[in-house]
């Protein structure tokens, strides 16, 4: 694999918690040389999360919406396939016919052609089963057993959590990479799971 390729559907694996210190450290020296690009970045998203749906995860980043969709889990590992993109202003079209069915709740009357984010924040707003977080990243790449990996620091509202992961099209390299970081027994947990133990959505506590 190559960092930033386009492949087939990856499968991941993903955690959140605490501390990873020794896995993260493990990480990075398991690592083989990767593009300048990706040794450290940043970003502020917004994700959209809904009480009554967990198989599509929606985020804005840079005016932009991105929705991937659960597709299947194998040996422990999720695999996740896009399912839209697009851009703000965003028409009522798309919301009604896409945004709105993949939150999995009760599509609200249009009376516009076209929505900016701000408007379509407040549509957010005012649904009671859906909540806008702001998630800033700090991610830090490697490649470990040919697996595109990272460390992140991660403020979910301004709590802080650390995630690490592992993803690749083979899960024998996942596999690998987990047993060398120590990370087998770990729970997998994606982000929108992680997100929505953070805010309380769901009562249970991430890894660790």
């Amino acid at each position: 694999m190559k960092i930033g390729e386009i492949s087939k559907p990856r499968f991941e694996f993903r955690t959140f918690g605490q501390d990873f210190e020794e896995e993260s450290y493990k990480m990075s020296r398991l690592s083989v040389p990767v593009p300048e690009k990706v040794w450290e970045r940043e970003s502020d998203e917004i994700y959209i999360l809904s009480r009554t749906n967990d198989i599509n995860n929606t985020k804005v980043r840079d005016g932009k919406m991105d929705i991937k969709t659960y597709v299947q889990t194998v040996d422990g590992l999720e695999q996740w396939n896009p399912l839209m993109k697009g851009e703000f202003p965003i028409s009522a079209k798309v919301l009604k016919d896409e945004v709105y069915p993949a939150f999995q709740v009760e599509v609200p009357n249009f009376d516009k052609d076209e929505y900016t984010f701000d408007e379509f924040i407040d549509m957010v707003k005012a649904n009671p089963d859906l909540q806008a977080v702001k998630v800033h990243k700090h991610r830090f790449g490697y490649m470990v057993n040919n697996t595109i990996c990272e460390v992140a620091d991660v403020l979910i509202n301004g709590a802080h959590v650390v995630t690490i992961n592992s993803e690749s099209t083979e899960i024998d390299d996942i596999k690998k990479t987990l047993s060398d970081l120590g990370l087998e027994e770990v729970e997998n947990i994606n982000y929108l799971q992680a997100i929505k133990r953070v805010i309380g959505m769901i009562d249970k506590p991430l890894a660790n």
